[in-house]
C-alpha cells in the first residue's frame, strides 16, 4: 500500500512534539471506567489481567488494547481509546502486561516488547465459544511493537483477528533506544528508569537470590536495565540479542491482515528505521501514516477525541466494511 495522506492537523502549542507527548500523557482526563475484570491464568504458571467493558450482551466485536512500557490499562491513552471504541459499539478488553495491573506477577520473568506468547493468551481466551467473531487489535508503543511481531511471526493468526493499529510505535528497539538517551529527551527516559527501577525492587523482594539491591541500584540508563533484567530474565544473551530478535521491524513484510501504523515525523522517542516507507510500498496489507506532529501518543484535537483514537475507529471499521460488501 502507499504512504497514506494524513488528515492530522495540530494547533497552537501541541504542535510541539514533547508539550504534546507530556500532556497527552499526565494532563489528560478521561471520564471512562471499565466495568470488570478477567484475570488468564497462563500456561506457565503466571497471570495477566484484563480491564473490560461491554457495549451490549449480544455484541461480537471485541478490541484488545496494549499498552505503553511502564503503562496498564488505565493510563489516559489506553482510556481514550477504549472510550472511543466503547462508544461506538465495540467490547473492550484492555491488557494489563504481567505485573503491571497492580499486583506482582508470581515469575521472576515480566513482560517485554517481544512477548507475544501473552497477546496470543488473551486472544485464545477471547476465543471462547458464544464470544467474537470479529477482534481488533490496537497497540501503543512498546505494545504495538508486541502487536505488530504478533502479526508477522511465522504463526497461525485466527481468523478472528481482522485489523490492527500501531501508534507511535518504536520499530527498532535498539536504535529507539539510542533516540530516547539523546539530551532532549531526557525528562522521559529519567520518568522510565524511576518507574522501572522501583518494579524492579519490588522484584527483588520476591527473588532475591535472582538480583540484588545493589545491582538495581547502579543501574542509570534503560539500557542498564535491559542488561540486567529483561534480556536475562526472559531468555536472551544481553539487551542487544533482545532487542535484535523482538524488533517488529524485521516481521513487518511478513504481516497478512490490514494493518495500519501511525507514527508522527516529530515523536522524539523513534528512530528514522520506525517509518517502513518501503514495506508499506510493498505490502498489500501493511499501511503507514506518518503526520507531521503527534509526537509520542500525542495527536491532539481541540475538544474532540485524540486524532489517533478517531482514526483507529475509522480503519477498523473500513475493513469492515470492506469485508462485508457483497461480491460484485
Amino acid at each position: 500500500m502507499p504512504l497514506i495522506k494524513t488528515k492530522y492537523n495540530a494547533f497552537g502549542i501541541f504542535r510541539n512534539a514533547h508539550f504534546a507527548s507530556i500532556y497527552a500523557a499526565i494532563l489528560r482526563r478521561i471520564d471512562f471506567k471499565f466495568t470488570s475484570k478477567d484475570r488468564i491464568e497462563l500456561s506457565d504458571g503466571d497471570f495477566l489481567d484484563l480491564e473490560r467493558s461491554f457495549y451490549s450482551t449480544r455484541n461480537n466485536k471485541v478490541i484488545i488494547l496494549l499498552h505503553g512500557l511502564a503503562g496498564n490499562a488505565k493510563r489516559p491513552y489506553m482510556l481514550g481509546m477504549a472510550k472511543q471504541f466503547h462508544e461506538n459499539g465495540w467490547d473492550v478488553a484492555s491488557m494489563n502486561f504481567r505485573s503491571c495491573s497492580g499486583e506482582m506477577n508470581r515469575l521472576y520473568r515480566s513482560y517485554h516488547a517481544g512477548a507475544t506468547e501473552d497477546l496470543e493468551a488473551v486472544i485464545n481466551h477471547l476465543q471462547q465459544p458464544g464470544q467474537y467473531s470479529e477482534i481488533a487489535l490496537v497497540g501503543f508503543s512498546l505494545g504495538g511493537n508486541l502487536m505488530l511481531k504478533y502479526l508477522g511471526e511465522a504463526k497461525n493468526i485466527p481468523s478472528e483477528v481482522k485489523s490492527s493499529v500501531a501508534i507511535s510505535t518504536p520499530c527498532d528497539l535498539g536504535a529507539s533506544l539510542n533516540e530516547l538517551n539523546k539530551t532532549h529527551n531526557f525528562l522521559f527516559s529519567k520518568r522510565f528508569i524511576k518507574n522501572l527501577k522501583k518494579e524492579l525492587y519490588l522484584k527483588q523482594i520476591y527473588f532475591p537470590s535472582k538480583i540484588s539491591k545493589e545491582e538495581i541500584a547502579q543501574c542509570n540508563s534503560l539500557l542498564a536495565i535491559d542488561e540486567l533484567y529483561t534480556s536475562r530474565a526472559h531468555g536472551f544473551r544481553n539487551a542487544s540479542e533482545y532487542y535484535k530478535k523482538c524488533s517488529c521491524i524485521g516481521f513487518l513484510a511478513d504481516i497478512n491482515i490490514p494493518t495500519l501504523l501511525l507514527n508522527a515525523k516529530n515523536d522524539s522517542f523513534l528512530s528514522p528505521n520506525s517509518y517502513p516507507v518501503e514495506v508499506a510500498k510493498n505490502s498489500e496489507f501493511f499501511h503507514l501514516e506518518i503526520p507531521k506532529h503527534g509526537g509520542h501518543v500525542g495527536f491532539i484535537q481541540h475538544r474532540k477525541p485524540y486524532y489517533h483514537e478517531v482514526r483507529a475507529l475509522e480503519f477498523v471499521n473500513q475493513i469492515k466494511s470492506e469485508n462485508t460488501e457483497p461480491a460484485k
